[in-house]
Formats: C-alpha cells, sequence, structure tokens
C-alpha cells in the first residue's frame, strides 16, 4: 500500500458507494434488501499493522440526494456498552465510528451498543485565521469547550495512543452536533450480560447532505457523481490483557493506516459516490 505524501500513514482504501433506490429507515439493522445489496468493506484489519482483527467487521455505505447512509455490522460474542450520557467518552469501551474529512476540518463519530453517540468537529488550525469561514461565532475558539488537539491522549500517565500528524495541531469543538442526524443500532444477542454469547451488533447512520456544508469545502451537496470523500470507517475493541483486570483499546478499520491514529484523513476510505442504483 503506498505511503501518503506528507509520509506519515499510508494512502486510504477505495470504495464506490451506490445509490438507494428510495429513502432508507434506519432501524440498526442491514437484512433490508438495499443494505444486503450494497458492497461491504473489506473486513475491517487492525488500524496500524493492517493484520485481521480478531472479530468480523465491515461497513456498507449508500447516497441518495437527501441522504448519506453508513452501516456496520460487528461480530462479538459479548456485546457490551455502559455510557448512557451524550458525549462520554465513548473510545474507553467497545464503539463504531465515523469520520468524515472536510479538508480543512474534519467530524467525528463514536457510538456504542447503547446508542450513546459522541461528536465533535475538528479544524486544522493552519486553515482557522482571520476571515476565513471559521472566522465566527460558532466556531469561537475561546469557548471552555474547545480544546487544542495535538494527536496525542493519556490517561492515568499511561499513554494509549499517541498521533504526529505532520499538520499539526486542531481546534477541537466539542459541542458540535450534527443537524439531523440519525442513528440506531441492533443487538443480536443479550446486550451486558456475560452468561450470554452473543453473535453482534449492527447499526445505521443516516445524515442530510444539507448538515454536511461545514464539510463541503467547495464540493457539491449531494456530491456530484463521481466525486470522491474521505470517510472512516472504524471501530475500537477492548481487549483483555494479561494483566487480571486491565483491557486494552484496539483500532481496526476498514482502510490500515500503518500508524495507530484515527486522525489520518490522507489514509481513511476514500469513497466515490456513483450514480447507480444498487440491485434488489
Amino acid at each position: 500500500m503506498a505511503i501518503n505524501p506528507d509520509g506519515y500513514g499510508w494512502c486510504g482504501q477505495p470504495y464506490e458507494a451506490l445509490r438507494a433506490p428510495r429513502p432508507l429507515v434506519i432501524d440498526g439493522r442491514l437484512d433490508k434488501p438495499a443494505w444486503q445489496a450494497a458492497p461491504p468493506t473489506p473486513r475491517f484489519v487492525d488500524i496500524g499493522s493492517g493484520e485481521p482483527a480478531p472479530f468480523g467487521t465491515r461497513a456498507r455505505i449508500l447516497w441518495d440526494d437527501e441522504f448519506l447512509y453508513i452501516g456496520f455490522d460487528a461480530e462479538e460474542p459479548q456485546v457490551r456498552a455502559r455510557y448512557t450520557e451524550r458525549d462520554s467518552l465513548i473510545f474507553f469501551e467497545n464503539d463504531l465510528e465515523v469520520f468524515i474529512d472536510g479538508i480543512d476540518s474534519y467530524y467525528e463519530l463514536e457510538f456504542n451498543a447503547l446508542g450513546t453517540m459522541y461528536e465533535v468537529f475538528f479544524v486544522w488550525r493552519d486553515a482557522y485565521t482571520t476571515g476565513s469561514e471559521w472566522d465566527q461565532p460558532r466556531f469561537d475558539v475561546h469557548s471552555p469547550r474547545v480544546h487544542s488537539f495535538s494527536g496525542d491522549y493519556s490517561v492515568n500517565d499511561s499513554t494509549f495512543w499517541a498521533g504526529a500528524h505532520p499538520r499539526g495541531t486542531r481546534w477541537a469543538f466539542l459541542d458540535y452536533d450534527m443537524a439531523g442526524l440519525q442513528l440506531a443500532v441492533s443487538v443480536d444477542g443479550t446486550l451486558n450480560d456475560p452468561q450470554s454469547i452473543d453473535r453482534g451488533w449492527s447499526a445505521a447512520v443516516k445524515i442530510p447532505w444539507a448538515s454536511l456544508a461545514d464539510l463541503a469545502h467547495g464540493r457539491a451537496l449531494p456530491p456530484t457523481p463521481g466525486d470522491t470523500w474521505s470517510i472512516f470507517l472504524g471501530r475500537f475493541e477492548q481487549m483483555p490483557t494479561r494483566d487480571a483486570g486491565r483491557t486494552v483499546g484496539l483500532g481496526w478499520s476498514a482502510s490500515p493506516h500503518g500508524v495507530n491514529d484515527t486522525h489520518v484523513p490522507a489514509s481513511w476510505t476514500r469513497v466515490t459516490f456513483v450514480d447507480r442504483d444498487v440491485e434488489i
């Protein structure tokens, strides 16, 4: 796999998103004909090494003139989720993730099997200049809920993930909510029951194209057929370690990055929007 031009991470893998023949009802299940006819991504791999992940995960993407649709199927023998408060740090437990690149910005969505969501909007610091599109009250960097994000994150002085993107720091807007976003999850098993052997869980996300204006960067909404956007399709899984009672969060994704860093837009899946309906 090719190295990114900036030397950080690998180039993202391609995916062709077909059109949904009619608006999709989002219920978290991907057993409807349109979802089943949509091409799945390859099985997710370790985000850093590209090695196969222990549990199977695949994503599917569809679109129409009003919405972007993203679905996930995740194998999981013990489906667990505890966080119920919106914008909890969902990546501390098992989750699924979507990031959407806006060239000078990007959007992050994480959610668990309870459907609890965590959202952040990032603006690259070098793009945040006087008179830019970000120079407006709703992107006020002086808000207490806006952080400078360098790509390093540590807990209890023990770093579990570190990134050092060549573009540098970015502003993280923690109160950002994607207007009109719909999310639904479905558990194939018994949630939070250690006595149950589960098959896993699935999820579907539905986002109005009109709500992606902050990410358009001059691109058409909805996309013009043939347009390509970079989208991260990922999963974090808390896996047990040899230390009793301790786990480590492993990142898996549809497109490997070559580095243990999710925040690398050039390594995300390169989604081309095709003007052809799925065949159902």
